[in-house]
């Protein structure tokens, strides 16, 4: 069962901070989410709209949150180093320190999904949308991207390679990347869903939303 909380600081069962320890401004009302499983962008299609929130499953039962309400923190023990596969190039030099969450489960940290499950078929052109990120505010690079079977990184979005980046999903789908920062600080990244309607071939966009992520060192 989804529970929505449509407005800032209406969990009352989450942590709610006022400064975060890496020293970043204070956000009124804030809810940290640093452990277990979120859908950063949950896509819905209600009245002729698109919303997206976050699917907050590490509470029971799981809530929609508001994005401008959520804080993704990445703790320092995300940090791994920098293969000397050209194939990784994208996140840095070989042998320098990235902060990732993983795109298979590790229960000490984040692990951070995109979801439409709620859209139904037949409503969009090719049972698809595009999820697309416009735009990356930080102190370094930031990515998103799969393995494959073979351990080659298969790159969905690359915030120092041009943006915006799109990923594209079928409907009533659910699926996991790597989210990778160059470096701790904060991070805020605008997105937003377009796709075409199959009835009209109309194309609809919803509002952006900013996504908010700190690393810590």
């Amino acid at each position: 069962m989804r529970v929505r909380i449509p407005l800032l600081g209406a969990a009352t069962t989450a942590l709610t901070v006022a400064v975060l320890a890496v020293g970043t401004p204070a956000q009124a009302a804030g809810v940290v989410l640093s452990q277990g499983h979120v859908d950063a962008v949950d896509v819905a299609f209600e009245g002729g709209a698109f919303e997206l929130s976050v699917h907050d499953e590490t509470v029971e039962p799981d809530v929609e949150r508001d994005p401008a309400s959520v804080v993704f923190r990445v703790p320092s023990r995300a940090a791994v180093t920098v293969p000397a596969d050209p194939a990784y190039a994208f996140l840095g030099s070989p042998g320098s320190t990235v902060y990732v969450l993983p795109e298979v489960q590790d229960p000490a940290l984040l692990w951070a999904g995109l979801a439409t499950e709620e859209l139904e078929p037949g409503v969009f052109a090719g049972d698809s949308v595009r999820i697309r990120f416009r735009q990356v505010l930080g102190p370094d690079g930031f990515s998103l991207f799969a393995t494959d079977p073979a351990g080659a990184p298969l790159v969905a979005v690359d915030s120092e390679n041009g943006l915006p980046d799109i990923v594209t999903l079928p409907v009533a789908t659910h699926a996991h990347y790597n989210w990778a920062f160059e470096r701790p600080g904060t991070y805020r990244i605008k997105v937003d869903v377009t796709a075409r309607l199959a009835s009209t071939g109309a194309t609809v966009t919803s509002d952006p939303v900013w996504l908010k992520f700190v690393v810590c060192a």
